[in-house]
């Protein structure tokens, strides 16, 4: 019953996603759906007014930014999901480790487990940020730390990542406890109470803006004016064919610099063993897909393009929290359909429960971040965007 239930709602916020997400989903429907979407509207209008009201209280300095007196790069989205983020971070956290820099990533955790409100409410001491990894060793799973900081964590030894709501307090701590000089601020544009020293925004060339809406109406969490704030630009799934989005976003803020860049699989590997396999191994193979990210059609996308003949595609909500019979089912479903294998992304695969044998053996997609224009390589984008934000003065 409870499993039932949890799918339907995740059906319908699927749904609502997919009318919000893709310009003129929207179009061509009547009755209650009509009047839902105008009642979206209506609130996505008063969303508008309370961002900017908010923003500009930053400005103005009734709302007080923090300054840590460390390099803090934000790496965020003028629209909710689906622009690649993570591989992103990811690189540029590496790169910066690499040149010599200790480096922590604050994320705040999206959806990861809380603790119940009780023990919140009689808690006396204020809690420390929860630290997935000091940089030496994972100390948190995905489901107390979040996917997609456990995934970071465990992709970059060296790197501290420390999840709490307030990233004023994480990065304090990151500094005194670790002795960090910089800090990557995880989905950080509209997170204004920490003082950011550069600005780096992605914008996915598949869909930009969406629908051109805000919240919950569209996508949007801010107007799309408010990339003038923006330092870098990072146009995400590039086809290298983006002069048309250039030109419209240099005419919302012609200071920055734009890169555009595409994610590129890059092998497949056994989400319960070491085993890797070349991307070639996927050319006639019958595969059957799982996933819970914002935008399932990129993955199943990347699997077509290199031969996959895909059996089925199982789509749950972004950030899905697997049951361990779901993955069976799953993984049973693609055996009885001839699948060869069940394919996930990595973001996935740190939140699938342990199987000990599966009917088809269960991969994950590894993919990565391939600069296009803007840059020779992300060693020279990171040393240019870092030496950009070592000459301009904190805002």
């Amino acid at each position: 019953m409870g499993r039932r239930f949890n799918r339907r709602m995740e059906r319908i916020e699927r749904y609502l996603v997919r009318l919000i997400q893709q310009p003129g989903a929207d179009q061509g429907h009547k009755g209650s759906t009509r009047l839902l979407l105008s009642i979206l509207k209506g609130v996505s209008q008063i969303f508008r007014v309370v961002v900017s009201i908010r923003l500009f209280f930053y400005e103005v300095g009734i709302l007080r930014r923090y300054p840590l007196g460390c390099q803090v790069i934000s790496v965020g989205n003028i629209t909710a999901g689906g622009t690649g983020k993570t591989p992103v971070v990811e690189i540029f956290a590496r790169e910066l480790h690499k040149s010599g820099r200790k480096v922590a990533i604050l994320s705040r955790g999206y959806r990861k487990k809380e603790l119940p409100w009780y023990q919140k409410l009689f808690k006396e001491t204020i809690e420390p940020p929860r630290v997935v990894s000091d940089g030496e060793r994972l100390l948190l799973d995905s489901e107390m730390g979040g996917d997609e900081p456990y995934m970071l964590a465990a992709n970059l030894p060296g790197v501290v990542v420390l999840v709490d709501l307030n990233r004023v307090k994480s990065g304090r701590y990151a500094i005194k406890k670790y002795g960090c000089d910089t800090l990557l601020l995880d989905d950080g544009f509209q997170y204004q109470k920490l003082k950011h020293r550069l600005e780096l925004v992605l914008v996915d060339k598949t869909n930009p803006f969406g629908n051109g809406n805000m919240l919950p109406r569209g996508v949007l969490r801010e107007p799309v004016r408010n990339l003038k704030r923006a330092d870098f630009i990072f146009i995400t799934k590039s086809d290298g064919k983006s002069e048309k989005l250039r030109r419209e976003i240099s005419e919302l803020n012609s200071h920055a610099e734009i890169i555009e860049c595409r994610h590129e699989p890059q092998y497949l590997r056994n989400a319960y063993s070491n085993e890797t396999l070349p991307l070639s191994w996927l050319a006639g193979k019958k595969v059957a897909a799982l996933s819970g990210i914002a935008v399932p059609q990129s993955f199943e996308g990347f699997l077509k393009n290199m031969g996959a003949v895909l059996t089925d595609a199982d789509r749950y909500a972004d950030h899905h929290r697997y049951e361990a019979q779901e993955i069976i089912d799953a993984v049973n479903y693609a055996d009885k359909s001839g699948a060869c294998a069940l394919i996930t992304t990595e973001k996935d695969a740190v939140r699938l429960p342990r199987l000990v044998s599966p009917a088809v053996p269960v991969y994950y997609l590894r993919v990565e971040i391939v600069i296009l224009a803007g840059a020779e390589n992300f060693r020279e984008a990171v040393q240019h965007i870092c030496n950009h934000g070592s000459r301009s003065r904190e805002r």
